[in-house]
């Protein structure tokens, strides 16, 4: 039998290790701190890229687990949401995995680009297991003072924002910079968790035609769901036929935005060929380092007058922004449904292994699965 005074969660030991489940000493809060019972956390791409060890200066053993959705258990005072509405125990909440940007640093408060603070932190990947129950992927996790607390909407059950999960946030902000205007084409290259969020942002935004390219059947059959109009399966149409599909369907220019959302380095070149001259191409899906491309500068992208945008990580206002949109559509795009499979703690390393093989469209981590208290 479980201690009640006690969390179990998996435990990410090393590079290319097999994950284990152990149990850690539920923390005392410190003022300002929050105790989530955890609801369920996400499996995605990054959980593999870190079980590869492909992300610098993670400080292994961590608990894996960045983005969450969980039930507030116990506060350490009076924490409030960013907004200053007192936070209370039984709220069903998510938060935002990135804490301890410092807020002073060139980067916070001349770019306005807290994603390249120095000081950045993330739960679940860059906090040590050692350290406490800094990720997701356990059935408590221990929100430090300070981390950013969204409670849910009544219209967002759990299952619908973790349907949408990190995807949400990465592809508004995605989106915020692709600047889409009301009749553009879209190309959204990748039919991961990504890239369908961002073809459906994209509709929202007045793209009038949306064309998801990438793989599985699974997901394909998702873009088309959520209303992509041309869907294209790149295991059965090959580079130079995928281009000349896109062009067919834009009177031969191109799509005014491309969005990369495939992690897969080759298809950044293929997203030049996609995109009009003087259109935009933002590059989203390129968060761990994949290796290298060529490209003819002159060609490719000054004589196209072609606007390349980078987006890496997001921020609190992707998350709400994003929150925001589940609440007011989700009914009409159900996230919830590109949930695959949930897997219980001892099954960790079987999502993982699945969410790499693409068997999944969303796996999801239940921490109670199995046990007395799910």
């Amino acid at each position: 039998m479980q201690n009640a005074h006690q969390s179990r969660a998996a435990v990410m030991t090393g590079a290319d290790q097999p994950l284990r489940v152990a149990s850690f000493d539920l923390p005392e809060l410190e003022e300002g701190a929050i105790l989530l019972r955890t609801i369920y956390s996400e499996v995605c791409g990054t959980d593999v890229h870190l079980h590869h060890g492909r992300l610098a200066g993670v400080p292994y053993p961590i608990i894996p687990g960045h983005v969450n959705v969980g039930e507030i258990a116990a506060l350490g005072g009076h924490p409030t949401d960013p907004e200053g509405l007192p936070l209370k125990v039984g709220q069903r909440v998510t938060f935002l995995d990135v804490h301890e940007t410092c807020g002073r640093c060139w980067y916070c408060t001349v770019a306005k680009a807290t994603t390249r603070c120095p000081h950045r932190k993330v739960y679940g990947i860059t906090y040590s297991a050692e350290d406490g129950l800094l990720g997701g992927w356990s059935q408590f996790i221990y929100l430090k003072p300070g981390v950013k607390v969204l409670p849910l909407p009544d219209a967002v059950p759990a299952e619908r924002f973790i349907g949408a999960g990190c995807g949400l946030p990465t592809a508004v902000h995605a989106i915020e910079l692709a600047k889409i205007m009301l009749g553009d084409t879209v190309v959204v290259q990748g039919a991961g968790p990504v890239g369908l969020t961002a073809a459906i942002l994209a509709q929202l935004s007045g793209a009038t035609r949306v064309i998801v390219i990438g793989a599985s059947a699974e997901r394909l059959k998702q873009a088309e769901r959520i209303g992509a109009d041309t869907v294209i399966d790149i295991t059965q149409v090959d580079e130079a036929e995928r281009r000349a599909r896109v062009l067919e369907l834009t009177a031969g220019r191109g799509a005014d935005v491309t969005i990369e959302a495939s992690g897969a380095p080759r298809a950044v070149h293929e997203g030049f060929g996609f995109t009009r001259d003087a259109g935009r191409y933002v590059i989203v899906g390129q968060y761990t380092d994949h290796g290298e491309i060529g490209l003819n500068p002159h060609l490719e992208i000054n004589k196209k007058h072609l606007e390349v945008r980078g987006c890496w990580g997001s921020d609190y206002s992707h998350l709400w922004r994003g929150v925001r949109v589940l609440a007011k559509h989700g009914d009409q795009f159900q996230w919830e449904l590109f949930i695959s499979r949930s897997y219980g703690l001892d099954e960790a390393n079987q999502a993982l292994a699945d969410v790499e093989a693409w068997r999944t469209v969303k796996a999801l981590i239940d921490p109670w699965k199995g046990t007395s208290g799910s």
